[in-house]
């Protein structure tokens, strides 16, 4: 009883911390002149907005944290990990870095975070059902890159899918509260603090960003999500040691996942630096398709809704029942891509 109150509590005082401070977030990103002009057909807002709001998601997800979970040696290097990407999302903002800055910092915030003992070093074999192989998979000399690569490439993913009002805090709360679910049920009670408060965070900055936007979280916020979402999905879903475990996390962020893997397949085959912004992100197709900003944004909500609700079935689940979902996900993945088929040519 004692861990859901608490878990009630950090997600309040995330919540209100968030909320209130937004509208200085939103002053201060006025005088710094951090605003985000339309200038390309890739924006669907008409008139400038101003960013920065990730700093108020920082400072309510900071004050939770340090006032109610346990600051282990993991959770240290989350943190500081966490103030270096907000220092460059806040100059980001200001400024507009450099990609290759951008990039080598993010590297730089994943190799303090494996420092501080956060690093996917096992997880279990997909293929140990029918008898190949042992039940982990041991990554040995693998596990600094393979964590670096992971923690890099969710950090861009959730800015990637930032392109709709409410649509990256959004989903970023979702992956959240499923990944708090998990964790109280394999028993990571920190880890479940930890994601009340990030969830409490972006609940507080979600009025101010749901459409018609009156901020936007820039880089500051959505890179800080995204790097958020990849440590501690490391510390509490890929330590979780049961059958299909590793399918969890991927659940938990397919939408920013596939998204950014679409994208960058898409580029490529047609002769473009996959680094490149365009128009074809899934949120671009389904409004494209007729929808408003509003029902896009809900789409991938339920999407994100639906995989996350996997994922929590995955880890309570028999094994014949796991990958029964697991192959329902697959086809669902056909179904979109088919759906979304149209980005290849466009």
């Amino acid at each position: 009883m004692h861990l859901y109150l608490t878990i009630i509590v950090a997600v309040v005082v995330a919540f209100a911390v968030s909320f209130a401070t937004t509208p200085v977030v939103k002053w201060f990103a006025h005088k710094v002149g951090a605003i985000d002009i339309p200038k390309d057909a890739r924006r669907v807002h008409k008139s400038p907005i101003p960013r920065l709001g990730g700093l108020a998601i920082f400072v309510g997800f900071m004050l939770s944290v340090l006032f109610f979970a346990e600051i282990d040696i993991q959770v240290r290097g989350v943190l500081i990990g966490a103030v270096i990407i907000v220092i460059l999302g806040v100059l980001d903002d200001i400024f507009t870095l450099k990609a290759y800055i951008k990039f080598f910092i993010q590297i730089v915030a994943a190799v303090i975070a494996i420092y501080h003992d956060v690093m996917i070093e096992i997880f279990s074999n997909p293929f140990a059902f029918s008898g190949n192989g042992s039940e982990f998979v041991y990554l040995g000399y693998l596990a600094i890159p393979i964590t670096i690569i992971w923690i890099v490439g969710i950090t861009n993913s959730v800015n990637l899918i930032d392109g709709l009002d409410g649509l990256a805090v959004g989903v970023s709360t979702i992956s959240a509260v499923v990944m708090l679910i998990i964790a109280l049920m394999v028993s990571y009670p920190n880890v479940a603090i930890i994601m009340a408060a990030l969830a409490g965070a972006c609940i507080g900055f979600l009025p101010h960003n749901f459409n018609p936007a009156k901020i936007f979280m820039g880089d500051t916020g959505a890179l800080l999500l995204g790097y958020l979402l990849a440590t501690v999905s490391i510390i509490g879903l890929f330590k979780f040691y049961a059958v299909v475990s590793f399918a969890a996390p991927l659940l938990v962020l397919a939408v920013p996942l596939f998204d950014t893997a679409f994208a960058f397949i898409r580029r490529l085959l047609k002769g473009q630096n996959p680094m490149v912004a365009d128009r074809g992100h899934f949120h671009h197709r389904l409004i494209d398709m007729g929808l408003t900003h509003k029902q896009a944004v809900a789409v991938l909500y339920a999407v994100s809704g639906l995989l996350g609700l996997l994922a929590v079935v995955i880890t309570t689940s028999d094994l014949v029942r796991a990958l029964i979902l697991l192959f329902a996900v697959l086809v669902a993945a056909v179904v979109v891509f088919f759906i979304f088929k149209g980005t290849w040519k466009k």
